[in-house]
């Protein structure tokens, strides 16, 4: 894709992989409407965007209601012109352990049902010009697990699952798709998950850090924007995931007896 002059909308675009992913397409000349209910983190992305040059805009919206997602679309219409790109950036950790009913449903809302309210709006007006783009930010936990937290390694694997379906549904109408899955990144999750009591989640930062090099945002940022100007599917900004995600599907069972071990090394720790 040649980004130049296109537009694009970036949920959670207030800190993290967001507002990184946001100022490296403005780099790129494409105009961005940033997304959060952090409101003036948002706007803070945006008019940094526009202190370095860029074109951007911002408004408070939770990317799974529907109706805030129309509401990005509606500004970046008024503001830019239609959205050439959205990525669904936007992600929770969620409750540690197997969680409650209402605790699934918040997850599952933000990690996967807003990429497919985003797709229902977006995906027919894309096929009737016959080109657009989708960028699912998933997670390494969407192809390995997460240790500690049921509901972020089943919604992380459903947003994996849902950008394949797309780029294998929609590929031949000239909607590309980039599905992003980072192992450890420096944000405010991360962040988050390290500060807590609870051992589950602990043990899910442990795993998180012990994986592999924690890197930058900006560090995802780079390659997920080369990603979506090559039309590359899976972006693995952490290299080794790949030979990780290879040992998974050579011997199941025995990933699964590693995993094991692994979880037995670090609650020992």
């Amino acid at each position: 894709m040649e980004l130049a002059g296109k537009t694009a909308i970036v949920t959670g675009g207030a800190s993290g992989i967001g507002a990184a992913l946001a100022a490296e397409l403005a780099t790129h000349d494409v105009s961005v409407v940033v997304g959060d209910l952090d409101e003036a983190g948002a706007h803070a992305t945006a008019s940094s965007i526009r202190d370095a040059g860029g074109a951007a805009s911002a408004l408070r919206a939770d990317a799974a209601d529907v109706a805030d997602i129309e509401a990005l679309i509606t500004l970046a219409n008024r503001e830019f012109s239609p959205v050439d790109i959205y990525v669904a950036n936007a992600g929770v950790i969620g409750k540690p352990g197997l969680a409650t009913e209402s605790d699934w449903d918040f997850i599952l809302d933000v990690n996967l049902r807003a990429h497919i309210r985003a797709a229902r709006l977006l995906v027919p007006h894309w096929q009737s010009q016959g080109s657009g783009y989708f960028v699912s930010v998933a997670s390494a936990a969407g192809l390995l697990t997460q240790l500690g937290a049921a509901g972020y390694a089943v919604s992380k694997h459903a947003a994996v699952g849902f950008a394949e379906w797309l780029a294998i549904t929609y590929g031949d109408d000239g909607i590309g798709v980039s599905c992003v899955c980072p192992l450890g990144v420096e944000t405010p999750l991360l962040q988050a998950v390290r500060s807590t009591d609870d051992p589950d989640a602990r043990l899910g930062a442990s795993s998180i850090e012990a994986s592999a090099d924690v890197i930058t945002a900006a560090d995802v940022a780079t390659v997920t924007v080369d990603a979506i100007r090559q039309d590359r599917f899976m972006v693995l900004p952490h290299a080794e995931l790949l030979e990780m995600y290879r040992h998974k599907g050579g011997d199941y069972d025995r990933w699964v007896k590693g995993m094991r071990r692994y979880q037995r090394t670090l609650r020992a720790l």
